[in-house]
């Protein structure tokens, strides 16, 4: 029997129906109530089967203050939970990271103020405390990646990352010299990573200079490419000792916090000059110039997660207004999202402890 008329339209308009023509029946063309997007969402298994993000222990590095001295803990008052540590418990704190599945730490001194002078020689020497950490965390933990800030506030008397003139003004070219030999120090003591965080012109290009020459070609760079003068920053430096140091503010070298495209530049330069990551500082109120830098050079990009957003986060749990667990999960998610491949975060092995009771 012949198809009816009737039986012919309905096959035609299926078949334009599949290939999206205009003229579908309502009820077959996209949108509601076709597509429900609710469906997706609608059970666990398909949440996590369509989830376009995923966060792991390999996303997080964790930052670890040292202080000398033995078996000591110095717990820092404006972030709960965060400590400094001496290099004895610092290597415990390594060996717990490795166990848990963390890539690497991040070491950050807090040095004696006897030791700091105008010139942060100590960042110097080849046995100061940073050094001496990292070669103590190398000898137990040996596939852990250490990352070591070049700056040199946590050195100076002033509490620049720079080296001051006489008229109290940052000296670019200066603090670019001094910023090589530090990292040449740290490079030697076997640092796998430098993090430039100081924001001078063109210390990348002559820190990745000077390592070729003295045969350190494999040590990575991770420069602070977009680092804000930020307001985030205060639990930070009293952890190392340099918020009651800083002299002024550093505004004339940090970047201005109304800037996005300004990044992009200053990301270029130091991709040209032999960075092989780089780093948006701070984090989650910087979300877009993550995405931006992503967008637009593809090549590994971090955010740091600074202490000001720790501390905001664990002030308002601590009271009940935000449950912590969601929140902090929530907020690396952000991160991962934006762009970035990696996150630095205090919460870092409480996260990937969490992580790891889910499977």
């Amino acid at each position: 029997m012949a198809p009816r008329s009737d039986d012919k339209t309905v096959s035609l308009r299926t078949e334009r129906a599949k290939r999206g023509t205009v003229d579908a029946p309502k009820e077959l063309r996209p949108g509601y109530p076709a597509s429900r997007l609710r469906r997706n969402r609608r059970a666990d298994w398909s949440r996590r089967l369509v989830r376009e993000m995923q966060l792991t222990a390999d996303d997080l590095i964790w930052p670890i203050f040292v202080i000398d001295g033995d078996r000591s803990r110095e717990e820092v008052d404006a972030m709960p939970g965060v400590a400094r540590l001496s290099i004895d418990l610092a290597v415990r704190a390594a060996e717990d990271a490795a166990e848990i599945g963390l890539p690497a730490i991040a070491l950050f001194p807090n040095t004696d103020p006897s030791l700091r002078d105008e010139a942060g020689s100590q960042a110097f020497n080849p046995g100061n405390l940073v050094c001496r950490a990292v070669r103590a965390i190398k000898q137990a933990v040996p596939d852990l990646g250490i990352v070591c800030d070049v700056a040199l506030d946590p050195y100076t008397s002033h509490g620049h990352d720079g080296l001051m003139d006489d008229e109290g003004r940052i000296d670019n070219d200066r603090s670019v010299e001094a910023l090589v030999t530090q990292a040449l120090v740290q490079a030697e003591a076997g640092c796998d990573v430098l993090a430039p965080s100081d924001m001078m012109d063109g210390r990348v290009g002559a820190i990745r200079a000077a390592l070729e020459a003295n045969g350190f070609t494999d040590t990575q760079i991770m420069s602070y490419a977009a680092k804000y003068a930020s307001a985030f920053y205060g639990p930070f430096r009293d952890a190392v000792g340099s918020g009651a140091q800083l002299r002024g503010d550093k505004k004339t070298y940090q970047m201005d916090p109304a800037n996005g495209a300004e990044a992009l530049r200053e990301v270029a330069f130091d991709v040209s000059e032999g960075a092989d990551m780089v780093m948006v500082k701070p984090g989650l109120p910087y979300l877009d110039v993550v995405w931006r830098v992503k967008e637009a050079f593809g090549l590994p990009t971090f955010a740091y997660q600074t202490s000001g957003e720790y501390a905001a986060l664990v002030a308002a749990a601590e009271r009940g207004w935000l449950d912590r667990e969601r929140v902090v999960l929530e907020t690396l998610l952000a991160f991962k999202r934006a762009g970035a491949d990696g996150v630095f975060s205090y919460f870092a092995p409480e996260v990937a402890r969490l992580l790891k009771s889910q499977f």
